[in-house]
Formats: structure tokens, C-alpha cells, sequence
């Protein structure tokens, strides 16, 4: 009997767009479905695999789209249920897979679900949400903290009880644990898989179920006042990760496997990896790709990298599937955290690390956090937690595609500023540099596509004497080492292992190919190299 296909996301590269963000087709300044459409000729040049959008649901956007109204529709501000299909199909013309962006933790407070819940105690949808009675004083039911800032119990007057939102007030979450609640959100996702759909990034997925007895939960000693945002002055050991969530996110599986072609679930989980790994599921019917964040807190030396990256590989649940992400709409822009040059290193350990990788629109451009002024702030999290950093405003700026007015991506003022060096960074400038950014994640695609090496092949780190970043990836035919030095200074590796021996494939720094590689590799300052063995 032959072996069953390797499922397609496991040798992909997904690529996240921000739809407000990418291109503007009708001249408001919000990007949209059709603009989406107009760039795809980019993305299969660019060479990913897979799309995946942030919401474009009905919204009153109080947080831009994951405060979901109808989850069956399409927002008027991205285009139509027409214009999704079209985009589909178009996305597939073109060898691409599309990724929905699921948000089932909550609902928008102006969901009919929700209307219906507040409209009195006994109402049939009640229970779809969580309802409590106020604390003996008066206050909330227990101490739980918004992710969002403030409490996470909004009271409502008119039936004198108190709500949960996990987030804003506006996003009263749903009961999982009440079965008219998973039948609902169940039948939303086959609604989308029968348009085609490829698979879900799930939102939030770690926070779907609660401690049935609402107990407080226990006092952070780590926090940092003025540093960590408010949410943290507590544990969310009792509002988070209970393990009935698993038996959620397996309900959800068995959905996606009742159709064919391999759909994808991915969970959001900002978790430390012994809790993450747990979403793969007892016997992998979890999500297949729990989302791994490490990278992007990550401690950015070599040795606190390499320690990472082993301990990871070996949490792996037998049979369990990696991947990495370098940034999306919700953390600071990896050119930012690490400075550009270093994003250059970055780009290749990401793309050449066993496992899926994620990335983020505009990253492949070295795109920095844009600054955005207090009167042009538009995030609610920056505006709930003033003065402690937590707005996401300066990562979800507009994407740069040439020199013209509004960077190409709009004919009017765009959502949120562009930057002041959207003039050099952009798509039609950096195409045509051979040493941009850009041309360097096209090559590593490129070079990702053509090598099983890199795709689906073993990895294993190898000893060396000096402080740089060595892996070796194996294939059937062919094995390569990749040598990343993460420091902005020169560095020497001394391998120890015969058999590396072979030529230089690509460097970060877009020259050296072809070189000749030996016993030791010299590595300038923010170099990193891929290495094909010889043999």
C-alpha cells in the first residue's frame, strides 16, 4: 500500500494579509477584497502557497472586524459575498490555497445573538453567553482582567446581571460549553468550506473555554507596573487554557474532516510550549498547526536561539508538525525588534527552519512600525491602555507597491500614515534591486520550492565552535546547512563534523554564491548563509 500524500500545508508558505492594509480598489483608504484580487499576479510571483486574511466580516469595528456581527457575510467596507467568491476561485487559478480567519470566542455586542441574550433572563439564547450575578458588594462576579484593558465584566442594567468579555465590552464571549453555541459556529465554518474555503487561523482559541466555578484568578508576582499591560496583574490561570478547550478545538477538526482536500485549522495560542503543544491533541485531533510564537519574544543570540528552537523540536508530539511565525497584525514588526539588518537573518532562519512558516505583508519588504500621531490613532487597545504601548496601529500600516501617490495602494489618504521611507521600501523599487529585501525572500521561496530539503526535510542543529546559529537540513537527495550570525559584527564557525563540506546557495547579503565552503566559515556582520553539501 503507498503512503498517504503529505497533506499540502505541510510543505507551504503562508503569507497574512491585513485587508484594511494591502490594497484599496474603490478610493476610501481601507483595503479590500477587490484590491486583494487586483495583487495576486504579486503573490504568486513572490511565491507563497497560501493566503490568509484577517477578518471581513460584518463589523461595527470596534476592533476592526474581530467583533463579528454575522458571520456569514462579507462587510461592505472589503466588497461583496460575489467578490469573496470570485477571489477564491482566482486563488486557486493560481495555485494558492486561502486561509478565513475564524473568531469564535466572541461575537459582536450588536451579533442578534447577543441582542437576543441581553433581552431578558429567560430568553432561549441566555445561555450563549456568560451571564453572573454581581459579587455580595456589588461589583463584578470575580477579578478576571480585560485583554483589552479594564475589567472583563460589563454590567447591564436593564436584567442586572454582569457579562464576560474577554476583550472589549463589545465582544461578549459565547458559551462553548452549551452545545447550541458549537452546532452554530460549526455550521458557519461548513458554510465557508463549501465556498472553498482552505482552512482557519482560529482567533484567540486558548481562551474557549472558563472555569465552570468562575474562581478568581491568582495575583501575577512578575508584574511590572507601567511596563506589562494592565491584564497581567493577574494569572488568567482560571479565564484561559482549561482543558475542556481540547475537546473544543477537536469538534471543530472533526468539521473541517468532512471535507476533502486536506483543510487547515491553526490556533492562535500565546502559550509556553508545554501548554501550546497540547493543541495538537492527545493523538493529533487538534489543530494541526497550534500557532508557535517564540520567535517573536525570542531572546535574539545565537545560543538562546538554538537552546529555543531544540526545546521546541522535542515538545513536538509524535507525528506533530512545527511552524514558525516571525510577526503579524498584533506584535511589533520583526524589522523594528531586531533592526533591519538582522530582519535579513531573521527572513532566512524563518524560511528555512523545519516547519511551516508565516509571513507577515510587507515584512518581505523590511517594512518598520510606522509611528502613527495620537490624532491618527485608530487601535482601541492603544487607546483603553494609554502610555503603555499596546496599540497595533504602527504594525497594520499600508503596504508600499511603487513611488506613486499613496504608495500605489490607495487614490486617497490611506487608513494610517505610510511612513516617511515608503519611497525606497516599496514593491516596484525593491523588485528591481537585487540586493533589496525583497529580492532576498523571493530567492530564499525560490530556493524553499526547489529544495525538499528545506520543505519537509529532518533537521537537526549542528556543533560548532563559535556564536553562530548552525542547522543542518536533510532531504532525500540533498542536504543543506544554513549558518545565520546574529550579531553586527564578523563571526567565525569552526564545524566539527567532517561532512560539512560544499558550496554557498545564498547569502543575506546577495553575494557569495557559488563559494567554495570548507572546514571553517567566515560570517560577516548580519550574514546569514545557506550552504548546499556536497555528496
Amino acid at each position: 500500500m503507498s503512503e498517504r500524500p503529505r497533506p499540502w500545508w505541510q510543505s507551504a508558505t503562508v503569507y497574512q494579509i491585513y485587508p484594511r492594509s494591502f490594497q484599496d480598489s474603490d478610493g476610501d483608504g481601507v483595503g479590500d477584497l477587490e484590491g486583494i484580487l487586483s495583487r495576486l499576479g504579486y503573490l504568486e510571483w513572490l511565491g507563497v502557497d497560501a493566503v490568509w486574511l484577517s477578518p471581513i466580516y460584518p463589523s461595527p469595528m470596534a476592533d476592526f472586524g474581530y467583533d463579528i456581527s454575522d458571520y456569514c457575510g462579507i462587510h461592505p467596507l472589503f466588497g461583496t459575498v460575489a467578490d469573496f467568491d470570485r477571489l477564491v476561485e482566482a486563488v486557486h487559478g493560481r495555485g494558492m490555497r486561502l486561509i478565513l480567519d475564524f473568531v469564535p470566542n466572541h461575537t459582536s455586542s450588536e451579533h442578534p445573538w447577543f441582542r437576543e441574550a441581553r433581552s431578558s433572563r429567560d430568553n432561549p439564547k441566555r445561555d450563549w453567553y456568560y451571564w453572573r450575578d454581581p459579587a455580595p458588594d456589588g461589583g463584578p462576579p470575580n477579578n478576571w482582567l480585560s485583554n483589552a484593558g479594564g475589567p472583563a465584566w460589563t454590567f447591564d442594567e436593564a436584567s442586572g446581571q454582569y457579562y464576560y468579555h474577554a476583550f472589549l465590552p463589545e465582544q461578549p464571549d459565547l458559551n462553548w460549553r452549551n452545545p447550541e453555541v458549537r452546532a452554530a459556529m460549526h455550521d458557519v465554518l461548513r458554510f465557508w468550506l463549501r465556498k472553498g474555503v482552505d482552512g482557519f487561523r482560529v482567533d484567540v482559541i486558548w481562551h474557549l473555554a472558563k472555569d465552570p466555578a468562575f474562581r478568581d484568578n491568582p495575583p501575577n508576582p512578575a508584574y511590572r507596573e507601567g511596563v506589562d499591560a494592565p491584564f497581567h496583574r493577574v494569572q488568567q490561570l482560571h479565564s484561559a487554557d482549561h482543558p475542556d478547550i481540547l475537546g473544543i478545538v477537536a469538534g471543530m477538526r472533526r468539521v473541517l474532516e468532512e471535507f476533502p482536500n486536506d483543510r487547515l485549522l491553526i490556533g492562535e495560542i500565546y502559550l509556553p510550549i508545554e501548554r501550546l503543544v497540547a493543541y495538537y491533541g492527545r493523538d493529533l485531533e487538534g489543530a494541526h498547526l497550534p500557532f508557535n510564537f517564540q520567535l517573536i519574544g525570542a531572546d535574539w543570540h545565537a545560543g538562546k536561539l538554538r537552546q529555543m528552537i531544540k526545546e521546541y523540536e522535542a515538545a513536538l508530539p509524535f507525528g506533530g508538525w512545527p511552524n514558525w511565525v516571525l510577526g503579524n497584525h498584533d506584535q511589533p514588526r520583526i524589522a523594528t525588534r531586531v533592526g533591519r539588518a538582522q530582519a535579513r537573518v531573521a527572513a532566512m532562519l524563518l524560511l528555512t527552519l523545519r516547519g511551516t512558516p508565516t509571513l507577515y505583508y510587507g515584512d518581505e519588504l523590511g517594512m518598520e512600525n510606522v509611528p502613527v500621531p495620537p490624532e491618527r490613532e485608530q487601535d482601541p487597545f492603544g487607546k483603553n491602555m494609554p502610555g503603555v504601548g499596546q496599540g497595533r496601529d504602527p504594525e497594520r500600516t499600508p503596504m508600499r507597491w511603487d513611488t506613486s501617490e499613496n504608495a500605489g495602494f490607495s487614490t486617497a489618504e490611506p487608513w494610517l500614515p505610510l511612513g516617511d521611507d515608503w519611497q525606497v521600501a516599496n514593491v516596484a523599487v525593491e523588485r528591481q534591486d537585487p540586493d533589496s529585501m525583497l529580492s532576498l525572500v523571493k530567492a530564499l521561496l525560490d530556493l524553499r520550492r526547489r529544495e525538499p530539503a528545506l520543505q519537509v526535510g529532518d533537521f537537526r542543529t549542528l556543533a560548532i565552535e563559535g556564536d553562530v546559529l548552525v542547522y543542518r537540513r536533510r532531504g532525500p537527495e540533498r542536504s543543506l546547512v544554513v549558518a545565520l550570525n546574529l550579531e553586527p559584527a564578523p563571526k567565525a564557525a569552526l564545524f566539527t563534523e567532517d561532512e560539512v563540506r560544499g558550496r554557498i546557495a545564498l547569502s543575506t547579503h546577495a553575494d557569495r554564491q557559488g563559494e567554495a565552503v570548507g572546514r571553517e566559515l567566515a560570517l560577516r556582520a548580519d550574514e546569514g548563509v545557506v550552504i548546499e553539501l556536497a555528496g
